[in-house]
Formats: C-alpha cells, structure tokens, sequence
C-alpha cells in the first residue's frame, strides 16, 4: 500500500498508460466465466486484507525500510531471524470466517521484495531465506479449499531491493546501484512469479496490484500483456490495480484506497472516476497495514460495520486490513472486531450479501441496499422518528427488517415518509421495504 503520509505530490499526476498500450489493451473482452467470477465478488461483500511479511519483524509496519532508508543488505537480514512460529492456518481462515468475511487478500510480495511463498525466481522468500521454511501460502490456499473462501493475492510492482527494477519514485535510499536497471529481466521476473502463484496454488480469486504510481505517467507497464497472462492462466481471476485511477482496459474491478467510491477525503482519488465495474474499497482496521506495535488505534465495531454498510449502499465491497504479529497470530483486538463483526453479519448478512447499491442514494443518515423486489434502508446516524425517502417504486410494504415489525409509512408521487416507533440508536436500523 501507499504510506499513509505521502501522497499529495504523486497523487494529482495522471498515472495513466500511453496511447499505444491503451489502444492495444481495448482488445480485451472478458470471458463469461470472469463474468460470473465478477457477480460472485459483487455478492461476496466482506472480505479481510492482510500485510504480512519481513517488515512485521520491526513492528514499524510495510513502509519502514523506505521511511528509515535501510539499506537493502541490511534489511535482508531481518529474513534470517523470520521464524512465525504460532502461524496456524487453519485458525486464521476460521477466524477470519468468523467475521463474515467471504475472502481474503494477502501481500505475496511487498514494494521490499520479499516473497511469502517459494518461488524459483529469487531465494529471497520465506522458504528458501528463513529459518521457519514453510511455504504459508500454499498452506494458506489449501486451507481456504477446505473452508470455502476465496483467496487473492496482493501483488507489488515496485520493488526497493532488486536492481533490475527501475528506480522510482520511492526506495531511493536502500543501496540499490543506478545504471543496472532492466526493465525486461523484471518484468519477466514479476510474469514468472504470477504464473508461479497462478499455477502452484490453486484457484485464486483476483490479482490486487500495488506500486504503478512510483513511475511517471510515460512509463510503460506493459500492463495489457500481463493482465492478458494473468487472464490466460485463470479465466477466473479478476485483476485490479491500486494505481488510483480510472480503470485501465483489462482490469475486471476498482479499488478505492481509504475512501468509498466516488470520496476523496483520504487524497488518493482525484480524478479518479467510478466505473461499472465491480467497485472494492480498502481500509485499515486501526491506522496502519503492516504490524505496528504502536499502533493500537483500532476502530470501533460499530465504525467497523457502519463502513461496510456505506461501502454496500454505494456498491462496494469492503476489504478490511489487519496486519499479522512477526509470531504469525492475528492481534487479539482484531480477532475480537472480526468476532462482533461476524455476529452482527450472521443476524443482517441477508440486508448486506448478494445485493446492490439501492434506490435511495447515500445520504449522511444512511444508505440503502437492494436484493430483487427488497430494498433494505440502513439508518446509521439519525435523530427523529421520521425519515423521508426520495424513491419512485410503489411500496407494498414496511417492516422492520431484524423482527418483522410493521414500520408505518406513508407514499406519494415524490417519495416515502417513514414513521419509526422510536428513535433509532441502533449500530445500524434496518427497515425492509417491499416493492411492487
């Protein structure tokens, strides 16, 4: 992910492919089984966000080696000592389960190089450069197939290690030489790495990419022709790209770092439009993505839920981070969030999986949510028994979704007026309305 202080100079830049690559990539035309794997990750809603590598061992988060400077010989060394022995696979995808969340989403190769699983391409990873040679992810894979929850994998483009990979923006102290930059030998080495993870462990639901905003606006990705491979290799697995911007051709959804589609009050959307596609936002559970042991700023369940409710009723998933201790256990702080997260989705996941963004656009008191005839009215934050709702469709019915008590409710040609029996106090007031 982008540290969470530096933004505003790279972020109003255009990061944008040139002509000749864009044109080329209009090419692509998603197969009907990336379709339906686009429709099932819409229904999915809810899934968890992990950034786990070398850097959990500084408990400084994912950004330490760039922030401090840290010379990459130097930093490699952390890997020697990375040894999570309370890693429990099976525990964190339960755990995980638990909160209602449908999938998971975790760092494969961070912008410091380092690789979570075994790859023939660089013996710098958690089998081949650390004590522990346990391969976590492919365990993490296995264990998803037995759990039924889908797997994606985070996937950087920069990297502040190799001195093939051009130098950007970031990483500009880590000791890498200048003059040994190749563009191609990296790029085949990231395609040989995705078709490592895309062949080695099983179906995986998306690619999430990071780190397209550390080159100017004229560098060539080559993004077509990976996305291409990508497709080739998984018809099923949708690509995204956490570059900030509108949706290059060949990406099946968009993300919206620390803002809800259509916001920019984090500074990392501007000019970034919303797309028909499927739509993710990211955020972190407390203030950081990777282990920070000074950051115990966890959110509250209720903040948890409400923003996975707004994120539904403007027709988004909501990927929600944690970042695993170096020992490989979850935080017990988000292990409880996820707990009180998962209770409250197994009495209102019927008002959340499987539906769009509503009739009622999202207004300061709530959102609302749509499945077939039922359009579902999230009251998060008001103050009066009444609520008017700009809607058109004829209501057949109101009630309260959690009990089925008759809500009164009065239609004309502008709208609803609904008359609640009190005020509402609730983390979220959910009345179902039942259209003709």
């Amino acid at each position: 992910m982008m540290k969470n202080n530096w933004k505003i100079g790279v972020l109003g830049m255009a990061f944008c492919l040139c002509t000749g690559m864009a044109a080329q990539a209009q090419t692509y035309t998603p197969t009907p089984e990336n379709l339906q794997a686009r429709k099932e990750f819409q229904d999915n809603k809810f899934g968890i966000f992990l950034h786990w590598g070398v850097y959990s061992m500084t408990a400084r988060g994912e950004w330490y080696m760039n922030d401090r400077n840290i010379h990459r010989d130097e930093y490699a060394k952390l890997a020697s000592g990375f040894y999570p022995s309370k890693f429990n696979a099976a525990e964190w995808v339960s755990q995980i389960k638990a909160s209602g969340a449908k999938y998971i989403t975790i760092t494969s190769r961070h912008h410091d190089s380092f690789s979570m699983f075994e790859t023939k391409e660089s013996e710098y990873d958690i089998v081949d450069a650390t004590p522990f040679k346990r391969d976590v992810l492919k365990e993490l894979a296995e264990e998803c197939q037995k759990q039924g929850i889908k797997l994606h994998f985070y996937y950087s483009h920069l990297d502040w290690k190799r001195e093939d990979y051009p130098l950007g923006r970031t990483g500009k102290g880590t000791g890498r030489p200048k003059g040994k930059e190749n563009w191609q030998t990296y790029y085949q080495f990231m395609n040989n790495q995705l078709t490592e993870l895309l062949t080695n462990y099983g179906p995986i639901g998306a690619i999430w990419f990071d780190g397209v905003w550390d080159q100017p606006e004229s560098f060539d990705w080559q993004l077509e022709e990976q996305y291409a491979l990508i497709h080739k290799l998984q018809p099923t697995c949708l690509v995204g790209n956490n570059h900030h911007r509108t949706p290059y051709a060949g990406e099946d959804f968009q993300m919206f770092e620390r803002d809800l589609p259509g916001e920019n009050k984090a500074g990392y959307s501007d000019g970034q439009e919303v797309s028909a596609l499927p739509l993710e936002t990211c955020e972190t559970m407390n203030r950081t993505w990777g282990y920070n042991i000074e950051d115990q700023n966890y959110k509250s369940t209720k903040t948890l839920i409400q923003l996975l409710v707004r994120a539904a009723g403007k027709n988004a998933n909501l990927l929600m981070n944690i970042g695993p201790q170096p020992n490989g256990e979850l935080p017990a702080t988000a292990v409880q969030r996820m707990k009180e997260m998962g209770e409250w989705m197994a009495q209102y996941g019927e008002t959340i999986y499987g539906t769009r963004g509503g009739d009622v656009e999202p207004h300061v008191w709530g959102v609302s949510t749509r499945k077939g005839n039922r359009l579902f009215i999230h009251v998060l934050d008001y103050q009066d028994k009444a609520l008017y709702l700009p809607l058109k469709a004829k209501v057949k019915k109101a009630i309260r979704f959690v009990d089925g008590t008759p809500i009164a409710f009065s239609q004309d040609k502008e709208g609803v007026l609904l008359k609640f029996p009190e005020v509402p106090t609730e983390t979220d007031y959910v009345v179902e309305l039942l259209l003709k």
